[in-house]
């Protein structure tokens, strides 16, 4: 995450009149950061199935772990996303050992998930489902246009993944996957869905519902007829405002504040 005062410059810099609104918080251990970023991954599958975005036994969410940054936190398989908890998720690392909790784990997961933590040490979560619009999008095999604010937000900073060789069960196919990601924040894997990336949970869930709602409004105006897309340099300018870490982070607060108001199981 960026500095607090990168932050609040960044708030500042979007915002007008009197108030305060949340910040990310700081953390005095690094036990105490991997309690809160538990509780946020379990209410991450709760928004994901609150939206709809859980199908079966796929899609995953996972976070590095704060204390140990070479292992990341995962959801156990087969466990509906709505009914998650903190203390339902997993430890698993890079190597595939199951480091704290005990549960089956989707082999899937760990072959996209484990190969992005891997090569990218900036990433804090990543974020992946065969969500509707996502998963429709994903078999044109091309990028998303900057057809809207909301979209300029992936101009020129996601990548496409133009090869399917089925389920993913090999790292190699998750080092391929990494690799057409590059330092992008997000990418359309070709017959398969989407995926993102954060600096938090908050973020890589915020671009992930974001991203979906962009595909299904990409495909709706392919539908309907010709579009206009945004010049590119309004696109770009649109995307280092929107796509400032404090924004994504942001676009994730009112989902969380709904799973919140639901109960407080979830941190459990």
């Amino acid at each position: 995450m960026p500095a607090k005062a990168d932050l609040h410059a960044q708030l500042k810099a979007s915002t007008m009149g009197e108030g305060e609104m949340a910040l990310p918080p700081s953390f005095s251990s690094a036990e105490e950061e991997r309690a809160y970023l538990k509780q946020r991954l379990a209410a991450a599958y709760r928004i994901f199935a609150m939206l709809g975005f859980d199908d079966g036994l796929a899609g995953h969410i996972t976070a590095r772990d704060p204390v140990e940054p070479e292992s990341f936190w995962v959801n156990p398989l087969g466990k509906y996303f709505g009914h998650i908890r903190a203390s339902d998720l997993v430890r698993v690392d890079h190597g595939g050992n199951l480091v704290d909790g005990r549960a089956l784990i989707n082999k899937a997961a760990f072959a996209i998930h484990s190969r992005l933590h891997a090569a990218r040490p900036d990433v804090a979560a990543v974020a992946h489902s065969h969500s509707p619009a996502g998963r429709a999008f994903s078999t044109l095999g091309i990028e998303l246009a900057p057809i809207s604010q909301d979209s300029c937000v992936f101009f020129e900073d996601h990548a496409v993944y133009s090869e399917f060789h089925g389920v993913v069960n090999e790292t190699d196919e998750g080092d391929r996957i990494a690799e057409a990601l590059g330092d992008k924040k997000a990418a359309i894997l070709q017959n398969h869905g989407i995926i993102t990336t954060g600096q938090s949970v908050d973020s890589a869930v915020g671009l992930y519902v974001q991203m979906e709602r962009c595909c299904d409004s990409q495909l709706r105006a392919m539908a309907a007829g010709d579009y206009k897309t945004v010049p590119s340099d309004i696109a770009r300018k649109t995307r280092a405002f929107n796509g400032q870490e404090i924004v994504l982070w942001g676009n994730f607060q009112p989902l969380y504040q709904q799973i919140e108001a639901a109960g407080p199981e979830f941190k459990q």
